[in-house]
């Protein structure tokens, strides 16, 4: 397939830009595969589909503030911090780029300073800060690392807190990833109790969301994109219920595309059975794919010509996908992060 299959029209206006008062306040498309129609609920329903023995799978990674100001001659920089290189050093993505080079030295809060130590592609650079925690930097001074088109500058500073809260599942658990996994934003304590009140199981997995979930398709076709890498991590209590509830035929429930990476990645390595365990993955699931383990999906509405437009493609079906999203569009729903939501059954 071309990547440009899957382009749509959205107005900016329709892209979320803070999250509505309650968590739960969302609304949810359903998305029927068998009856091939979509129609509009609110999240609050969703406990409602859940039936006994279904086993709702949840990515309780945790977001760590890893957008950070710095400066260089007394010009702003602005970081996304992606990862440790090695001891005291960080791999970042940096705009406006051009302004770093090897050898520059940045000037961040709290009299941290990091030197540049070399060059990468489309942004990247890695800093060396010495003996300094930056983890604790990040703690004092960085912000919830939010995607490009959440307008956050420095000017928005006074929604910090809010938007490190909210950009959080009230679930996460291991730090680690650089976006959250969206779709467990809508949860809350109540909502997870109603859930287990049905008889259906919650199950954690954890996927540290990195730069590989929201990589830009660059190839003209599909067949011309590679993934990232994206670690995971799969406990057995998890993966011992994931297994017998495939035995059984219950139903297995995503909560997000990063759920479905890792269960979809364990099934392949275990050729088709879920094991417990410490992976990684460069999985690319595209329309043609043939799911192993994950039968229904909650997910939130996702950028054109992106790997996660595509993988919802792939389980719901194409044409299926093009007609609820147009369907989104007209009834105004919010999309992207702080989004509404979608759920594909």
């Amino acid at each position: 397939m071309k990547t440009s299959d899957f382009d749509f029209s959205l107005p900016p206006e329709l892209i979320a830009q803070k999250p509505l008062p309650g968590r739960s306040d969302s609304r949810m498309m359903v998305v029927d595969r068998k009856a091939g129609t979509v129609r509009h609920e609110r999240f609050l329903e969703f406990p409602a589909h859940l039936h006994p023995g279904e086993v709702v799978v949840l990515n309780d990674t945790r977001v760590i503030p890893a957008r950070l100001w710095g400066t260089k001659d007394g010009k702003d920089v602005e970081f996304l911090f992606i990862g440790e290189a090695g001891p005291g050093t960080w791999d970042v993505l940096c705009r406006p780029a051009k302004r770093l080079k090897p050898g520059d030295i940045v000037a961040f809060a709290a009299g941290y300073e990091a030197e540049v130590l070399s060059l990468g592609e489309e942004g990247r650079r890695t800093l060396r800060f010495g003996s300094k925690n930056v983890r604790e930097l990040m703690a004092g001074s960085g912000f919830a690392p939010l995607p490009p088109y959440i307008k956050r500058g420095k000017k928005l500073a006074h929604l910090r807190e809010e938007d490190l809260e909210r950009y959080q599942t009230v679930f996460a658990g291991r730090p680690g990833s650089i976006a959250a996994p969206t779709a467990g934003l809508h949860f809350t304590e109540d909502m997870l109790a109603a859930i287990k009140a049905r008889g259906v199981a919650i199950a954690p997995v954890t996927l540290n969301v990195g730069l590989a979930t929201f990589q830009p398709v660059r190839a003209g076709r599909l067949e011309g994109h590679r993934m990232l890498e994206e670690s995971y991590v799969i406990g057995p209590q998890t993966a011992g219920l994931i297994r017998e509830a495939r035995r059984e035929t219950r139903p297995v429930v995503a909560v997000g595309t990063t759920v479905v990476r890792a269960l979809e990645s364990a099934a392949a390595a275990g050729e088709g059975e879920v094991a417990a365990g410490d992976s990684t993955t460069r999985l690319f699931i595209r329309p043609g794919y043939s799911f192993q383990v994950v039968d229904r999906l909650l997910t939130n509405f996702h950028l054109p010509r992106s790997t996660l437009l595509m993988l919802v493609s792939a389980l719901a079906g194409f044409e299926l996908i093009k007609k609820a999203y147009a369907e989104a569009v007209k009834e105004r729903y919010r999309f992207f992060s702080y989004g509404d939501c979608m759920f594909i059954i």
